[in-house]
């Protein structure tokens, strides 16, 4: 049997490149190892699908940290507006939240998924599931068939790559795509896990002083050696068993991973400020003016309207401050010291945890070797990739989908453009 164009993979990026594929009008096979399909936007956005991000493009770009600007020359072809516009075509009512992440009004991520597919049906695409890949076939530097673990061949005139990273293995990434890749030439860039919990041996942590323990609106850095931050986010977090998790400490995980590796180090200090919007100075002087107004009332009721109890009896109790002691009593040294732990709380943190616990894989197939505005590879004809095999990685909120979606497309209507030019 030969297709125009075989799919490998039933995800975001691949759900997109079968129905492009499909509306150039070529003959299209979607092949797919699990049982369902896109089951990783089924469970995306926790469960409601964010399908993509409103920011304007040069935003998304910042929020795209591994190798965002590849997609520069795509989102001038086909952007996360034409992301709206398609699902809206779908049938799809779409509503704009917080940082501008999209959801569908339905708040169900299966609503999505049976729209795609649904698409493919009308399309008449031809989808094999329970169906793993054994291998791509490559000859005369062209893709032209793939074999299923059951030893079928099926040619195509092209094919397009898009089963996934390594990350949350069980919808389906499993990291089939690499020993593909590297057959046909090209160069896979260390794997390693981003968007993922952050470990720590700290003896607070270990003995879950503040495990649960939730900070909203905090800053928090990752430092160099020489203690100077290499970068820093504003969001929510919260202390678990193992060490950090929460937003801000999931875009912060990559850095943790990067520097460690960079510096061939065991541990990298992160860097703790719990009221990012108060200058330490005026902090000081807030506290003091406080003190002034109820002399003789205990640091502890004092200022737990500042912070979240718990945390403001942990960091006292780091530099000997008895929370009971009335306010007047607090000398002006011992008070700055305190501020400047307040403004500066800093940890050890180890690593993060592993791949398979991440939401996002960094690294992958090296995109020096794709052409951009095609995702062909520059290696072999007929072959293109799309997704998170892909070397690119973002944060949560609608990125990463948005750069499946949009390396999705491409791959879809190219390979389908080729294959129809070959017939």
């Amino acid at each position: 049997m030969k297709f125009d164009v075989i799919v490998i993979g039933g995800g975001p990026s691949g759900l997109m490149a079968a129905i492009a594929a499909g509306e150039k009008g070529a003959k299209v096979l979607l092949i797919d190892k699990g049982e369902k399909l896109g089951r990783k936007l089924a469970i995306s956005g926790g469960g409601r699908c964010n399908v993509t991000n409103r920011l304007p493009v040069e935003e998304i770009m910042k929020h795209l940290p591994g190798n965002g600007k590849f997609l520069y020359s795509a989102f001038s072809l086909f952007n996360n507006e034409d992301i709206i516009t398609f699902f809206e075509k779908l049938g799809i009512e779409l509503k704009e939240e917080d940082h501008g992440r999209m959801f569908p009004v339905s708040d169900k991520a299966q609503s999505v998924v049976d729209a795609l597919l649904s698409k493919l049906d009308q399309l008449k695409v031809t989808i094999y599931k329970n169906s793993p890949v054994h291998e791509i076939i490559y000859d005369n530097g062209k893709a032209v068939a793939v074999t299923q673990k059951n030893g079928n061949r099926i040619d195509a005139d092209a094919v397009v790559v898009a089963v996934g990273g390594k990350s949350v293995p069980h919808t389906g990434s499993t990291g089939d795509g690499y020993a593909w890749a590297e057959k046909a030439g090209h160069t896979i860039s260390e794997l390693f896990p981003t968007e993922v919990p952050v470990t720590s041996n700290e003896p607070f942590i270990k003995q879950k002083v503040l495990q649960g323990l939730s900070l909203r609106d905090v800053a928090l850095s990752v430092l160099n050696p020489k203690g100077k931050s290499i970068i820093t986010h504003k969001m929510d977090m919260i202390f678990t068993h193992l060490g950090v998790s929460g937003p801000a400490v999931l875009r912060c995980s990559q850095f943790v991973v990067k520097a460690l590796k960079k510096w061939d180090l065991k541990e990298v200090t992160m860097h703790l400020d719990v009221l990012p919007d108060i200058k330490e100075e005026s902090l000081f002087q807030e506290m003091i003016k406080m003190i002034k107004e109820d002399p003789k009332k205990s640091l502890k009721n004092l200022f737990k309207g500042l912070l979240p109890e718990r945390y403001l009896l942990f960091l006292m109790e780091r530099i000997d401050i008895d929370p009971g002691m009335q306010g007047a009593v607090l000398s002006h040294e011992k008070l700055r010291e305190f501020v400047k732990l307040v403004k500066g709380f800093e940890f050890k943190v180890n690593g993060t945890l592993p791949l398979d616990k991440a939401f996002v894989t960094g690294g992958g197939v090296s995109v020096k070797e794709i052409e951009p505005q095609t995702m062909g590879s520059k290696l072999m004809n007929g072959l293109y990739f799309c997704g998170e095999i892909l070397d690119i990685h973002g944060y949560t909120g609608g990125y990463n989908i948005t750069a499946a979606l949009v390396t999705g497309r491409l791959a879809g209507l190219n390979a389908a453009r080729s294959a129809l030019q070959r017939n």
